[in-house]
């Protein structure tokens, strides 16, 4: 998505994409039409028009006109938005919403250590998160729903991990959410955090978590083995 196009979906666009959800257009294509939208909209069919278009150019719907209408399907990119929507009404109307996710336990590159240990972040962590982290992250393959999923984490509360620099190069800001690591054998370990970059769109597949203790030792586990995360769980 460009950012013109993303500065032109607003809540007006956003009420178009919550009807054709609930029209089905979640499931795969929709039918419908500029003059049916403009009538459930109380809007004028240029309007209705207008908001489908934004839409498209956004890649958050695909549209195939036809004479006697159109046929619409929400992409993964609207998927996303609406579940950033949901998660946001659910911080509203429920008093602890979490996130749930799936995966399984994967493997790193060893980088987690290096960067978990610099200075600049140790002292944020410390300070933030209230405690040292271990150094390294536990690394999740999520489930292609849970990844489908991941976009509502917008929605929950953050912990901002700021960006700093030392005399050699510059190092990024970060986010963190609390998060409660479950096994498929029912043990639990409260007070990890996910870790992630605070800009990027890709490797959403892949969840790393930070705390105080080895997350491998505590649930005694081995790659391949199955987790449920519950983000924004406070211990």
């Amino acid at each position: 998505m460009n950012a013109t196009a993303a500065a032109a979906v607003g809540p007006d666009e956003l009420a178009v994409l919550k009807l054709l959800a609930l029209d089905g257009g979640l499931a795969g294509d929709v039918k419908t039409s500029c003059s049916e939208l403009a009538s459930r909209l109380d809007a004028s069919n240029q309007t209705a028009s207008r908001r489908l278009q934004r839409l498209e150019g956004a890649d958050l719907i695909d549209r195939d006109t036809v004479s006697d209408g159109q046929w619409v399907a929400i992409t993964e990119s609207g998927e996303r938005s609406l579940r950033s929507e949901y998660e946001a009404y659910r911080r509203i109307f429920e008093r602890d919403p979490e996130l749930e996710l799936e995966g399984v336990v994967t493997s790193g590159m060893g980088e987690g250590r290096h960067y978990i240990s610099l200075p600049g972040y140790q002292e944020q962590f410390e300070e933030k998160l209230g405690y040292e982290p271990f150094p390294g992250t536990l690394n999740v393959d999520l489930e292609s729903e849970s990844v489908r999923r991941r976009s509502a984490e917008s929605g929950l509360d953050p912990v901002p991990i700021e960006g700093w620099e030392d005399d050699e190069r510059t190092y990024g800001p970060a986010v963190c959410r609390p998060a409660r690591v479950e096994t498929a054998g029912g043990e639990a370990y409260e007070g990890a955090h996910t870790i992630a970059p605070e800009r990027t769109h890709h490797d959403d597949d892949q969840l790393e978590l930070i705390a105080p203790a080895k997350l491998r030792e505590e649930l005694d586990l081995a790659d391949g083995d199955r987790l449920t995360i519950r983000v924004g769980a406070e211990p």
